[in-house]
Formats: structure tokens, sequence, C-alpha cells
């Protein structure tokens, strides 16, 4: 894979700058010091905070969140953030909802779930679901999942869980998510050595989270692809970027939406790489790609569809 053609000096120089802080055997550490150098690097990227938006933290039961709003929202926004369900946390991604609280105008409830390995799953899906029930009973208007990464994964789980249990569900976004495809096919070899992540690094965190003795592809709160039905969830908007192991995960995540007749779009965003959100201010590529993402957000808290 040729990605000195296909990636541009700006995203280069982001990769390097990534690379600095958060060095490619970072896995080898232990989890605490990966979490510490994961946490150093996203303060490191970390922009301040729109003078529009004000936010407040508080527990969810058990489960910390950080409630960001900007005047009076129609609309509530629950995020999920990234980092292989290992890392990362309210602080990691404090930049990103409190953006996306600016530019849509809508609340952002970001959830601070339990990570692996102290906490094998369901444990991280059951505190997106519990914020995501306490979300539809707390606040008045719809609800819009979004997430990246790690996120992704957790919202669609809540999403296909969520029919039939919760109110007002209307859409979600999903950015550069796994969602439990073929890891022997596609971009996952492909992109097995892309920059960012790697498909080696895609099996590690997977076995962390996972329980032992579980199987692969039966269970949907773990894997949304594993799913038999796909019927009857939200609107869904999938962002990717296109150098990436986890790429087309959210390809057929989009057909098999299509296929039961729902309503999916999928972005895929040309030579960017896994976890450019962080990059927004400084690449123009992951700038605009943030700016489709908050105007897919913003899209369907008002029940459009601007993709026919």
């Amino acid at each position: 894979m040729n990605y000195e053609r296909l990636i541009d000096e700006e995203t280069w120089a982001f990769i390097r700058k990534t690379g600095e802080c958060y060095p490619d055997d970072a896995v080898d550490l232990s989890i605490a010091e990966q979490r510490k150098v994961y946490d150093a690097m996203a303060a490191e990227f970390r922009a301040a905070r729109p003078d529009s938006v004000s936010c407040k933290d508080r527990l969810v039961g058990a489960v910390p969140v950080r409630i960001y709003t900007a005047g009076e929202p129609g609309c509530t926004v629950m995020y999920c953030h990234g980092g292989g369900f290992v890392v990362g946390g309210l602080d990691s991604h404090d930049d990103v909802c409190a953006e996306l609280c600016a530019q849509t105008g809508y609340r952002v409830v970001a959830v601070d779930y339990r990570l692996s390995p102290e906490h094998l799953h369901p444990a991280a899906f059951e505190d997106a679901w519990a914020v995501s029930q306490w979300i539809s009973a707390s606040f008045d208007g719809d609800l819009v999942l979004a997430g990246d990464s790690a996120g992704a994964n957790l919202c669609a789980a809540v999403a296909h869980h969520a029919r039939g249990r919760l109110k007002g569900l209307v859409g979600q976004v999903l950015i550069y998510g796994a969602f439990g495809g073929d890891i022997n096919e596609g971009s996952y070899l492909e992109h097995a050595q892309a920059p960012m992540l790697t498909r080696d690094d895609i099996l590690f965190y997977g076995q962390l989270r996972r329980p032992e003795g579980s199987e692969v592809g039966t269970d949907p709160t773990l894997e949304p692809l594993a799913d038999n039905d796909f019927s009857d969830l939200p609107a869904t908007v999938l962002v990717t970027a296109d150098c990436d192991p986890v790429r087309d995960d959210s390809r057929h995540y989009r057909d098999k939406i299509l296929a039961a007749g729902g309503k999916a779009h999928w972005i895929n965003e040309p030579g960017l790489v896994h976890g450019y959100l962080r990059a927004r201010h400084s690449v123009g590529r992951a700038r605009d790609s943030f700016e489709r993402i908050s105007v897919a957000v913003e899209a369907l808290g008002q029940g459009l569809w601007p993709y026919e």
C-alpha cells in the first residue's frame, strides 16, 4: 500500500506528532502506562472549549458523564469515545464533544464507560445502555447516538438493543467504527499495516475486551454485525478513514441496513487514517470531515435525511 501517495503532508505531520506522543509499540506497555500516554497525547491535541458551551459532570447510576449545553437544546446527543475499550475517557474527547455541541446546538452527553481489561464485555455496553435510558427519561426531544472507534461500536450496539425498548432514538453517526467484520478479508488485509492502527492492534484490543470462552460472531452487543436482524434501526450515517483496517465494517453495516429497508449512508474519507478527529484543527481533510459529521448529527436530530 503506497501510503506516501495516498496521504497528504498535513496528515503525515499529524501522524508524526501522534507517534511522538503515543508510540507504535504502546501495546507493549502496561495498561496503566498506555492510559497515561494516551491521555497525554489527547491533551497535546486538545482544543479549548468554545465560549458558548458550558458543561457539568455528574453520575448516572455509577457511570460518570459530562453534559455539554449551548442555549436551549431541542435534541440530545449521546457520545461514546474511542480508545479500543482500553484507554480514553471524558477528557480525551472533551473538545470533540464541546465542538459538536457548539456546532449543532444540541445537548451532548459524554459517557465515561468502564474500560477493559478490568471490566470485560458487557460492562461498557451496559454503561452506554444505562446512560441512553437515562437521557430518554430525563430530557425532552429526540436522541442521536454518536461515537468514534470503540465508541461507534457501543453506539451501534445500543441502537440494536434499543428497538422496542427506548423512545426517541432517531439516528446514529458512527465514526471509523469496528463492528465485528471478517478480519481475514478486505480492508483488514489491505490496510493491515496502516499508520495509526494496524490489524494486530485490533486483535490485541479485541482480546482484552472479550470474556474468555465467548464465541465470535454471536453477540450483537459485542459485535453489531453479528445481529441477524437489521430492521427498524435509526437512520445511520457511517464515516470512515480510507486508510484504516476497520473501514469495510462500515460499508458492510450500511449494506445490511439498506437490505433490511432502513436508511444508511456511508462516507469514506480519502487519505485519512484512524483517529483523525484529533487532526480536525490541523488537517484540511479532517476539518472537512468533522464538518460533515456535525452536519449529519444536526440533520438526524431534526429528522432530516439529506443523502438521497
